[in-house]
């Protein structure tokens, strides 16, 4: 009866513990509810095609798809509505229990086409001056203009084409069109597309081709692209339509944008460890050696001073920006009278950068370039000088930044860089911080 008493206990310990793990077994929270995605809206003080939205419960995470083909985040968004009609506005907000979504109508009286002048519309599009609808290509015959390496970096570090690399491919004839009426998007794909490897079985008829696949892929017409600009700048893409080689995704980052230059990187769906880097070029853009685009056509020389009427076209990533500006701070060692403006992008990489006609030469008694710099904070500023036509090849030193609110001459002996190969310096004040502030740059000098 001992033994009897004792095994019984030892059953009811035993369960005991089995329910109360099962008691303490974390559940999903309650999933929102369409009450929760309630909004409100009402036109901006500015402007009555600029519509502020509101959601009601501020604890969520909160998305929009604001009816035009934009979308947005958080507790507050704007949309932008330069045509008018009736727009339908969905609110969805997450949880850890689910998501709920609600809509509204909105109805935008008139057009207002000055709004379609955000200069990235017009970038993409060519602008309402440019047509409203510009195609984009591989830049093929560029070295590094399809690329890979790790999730988390900013270039192709692992892998860069060479130039023409991947030709009967079904990738250099692909055409990529972006439309500023509805914000439309044509894939033209004429036949044949290009399939990452693993993703072969998504088609029909795919066949091995230069270590990935090629696949029968008809055109992508009328699909639609939505900006969304934030930390990362992003494309997106709707539909069955996408941009440069398949790997499952229709969401890209924006790495470069200008007008005769867009790159962008993009994940794969089947690797999480991958991104994919494609550089385009419009159509019509000058091809060096034929087939799609590319070449150095840049006059710049250095010294850049930021006096000259012309102004230098640099181009910004990481969601930077730059504008040429009078001197904030004429005093000191520079009493110039314009300066560069740049303001930092959320992005700790962020900065800017400028191809140059000529590639630079260390060796003739001038081993550095140096650049006078007005910096919020004291830290480090990077300058690198790439290889145009293989970003992967750089070279690259960091700098303190020592004064701040003042300015402060830098400089960096390149004389260990092989001469004859780099044209693009590159910028990254406030380097490894994110939104580092305003800083303002001038006399950009090989010394």
């Amino acid at each position: 009866m001992k033994k009897t008493t004792l095994i019984l206990f030892a059953i009811a310990a035993i369960l005991g513990v089995s329910s109360c793990k099962e008691k303490d077994t974390p559940t999903l929270g309650t999933a929102p509810t369409e009450a929760d995605a309630a909004f409100t809206y009402a036109p901006s003080a500015g402007n009555a095609n600029i519509i502020d939205f509101m959601a009601t419960n501020t604890t969520m995470t909160s998305k929009w798809d604001f009816g035009n083909g934009i979308l947005g985040e958080g507790t507050t968004a704007q949309g932008t509505y330069p045509n008018k009609g009736t727009y339908t506005v969905t609110h969805t907000v997450f949880n850890s229990g689910g998501s709920a979504s609600s809509s509204q109508d909105i109805v935008i009286a008139q057009d207002d086409q000055s709004l379609l002048s955000n200069p990235l519309f017009t970038i993409l599009t060519g602008g309402v001056d440019g047509g409203g609808s510009k195609k984009w290509v591989l830049d093929s015959t560029r070295a590094g203009h399809i690329g890979v390496g790790p999730v988390a970096g900013n270039f192709p570090e692992w892998w860069s084409a060479l130039s023409l690399d991947k030709a009967q491919t079904g990738l250099y004839d692909d055409q990529f069109v972006f439309k500023l009426d509805g914000f439309k998007f044509d894939q033209i794909t004429n036949g044949d597309i290009y399939v990452k490897t693993g993703h072969e079985t998504d088609f029909a008829d795919p066949f091995i081709n230069k270590g990935d696949f090629t696949a029968t892929y008809a055109n992508q017409m009328n699909q639609s692209w939505t900006i969304i600009e934030g930390t990362d700048t992003t494309i997106e893409i709707s539909g069955t339509a996408f941009i440069g080689m398949f790997t499952g995704v229709r969401s890209y980052r924006v790495e470069t944008i200008a007008e005769n230059e867009l790159t962008l990187s993009y994940v794969d769906t089947k690797d999480a460890t991958v991104r994919w880097y494609v550089r385009l070029v419009p159509e019509d853009f000058p091809i060096d050696g034929g087939g799609g685009g590319g070449g150095n056509t840049s006059t710049v020389t250095l010294p850049i001073n930021f006096e000259e009427a012309t102004e230098v076209a640099w181009t910004v990533f990481g969601g930077s920006t730059y504008s040429v500006v009078a001197n904030p701070n004429s005093a000191g060692i520079n009493t110039s009278a314009k300066v560069l403006e740049t303001i930092h992008g959320g992005e700790t990489w962020a900065g800017l950068f400028v191809d140059l006609k000529d590639n630079l030469d260390f060796t003739a008694g001038k081993p550095t370039i140096s650049v006078k710099v007005w910096a919020p904070a004291t830290g480090t500023m990077r300058i690198k000088i790439e290889n145009i036509a293989n970003t992967a090849d750089v070279f690259e030193k960091d700098v303190e930044i020592t004064t701040a609110n003042a300015w402060q001459e830098v400089s960096v002996d390149f004389s260990e860089a092989a001469a004859g190969t780099y044209a693009r310096v590159v910028l990254f004040p406030g380097w490894d911080v994110a939104n580092a502030g305003t800083f303002y740059i001038d006399d950009v000098t090989q010394k």
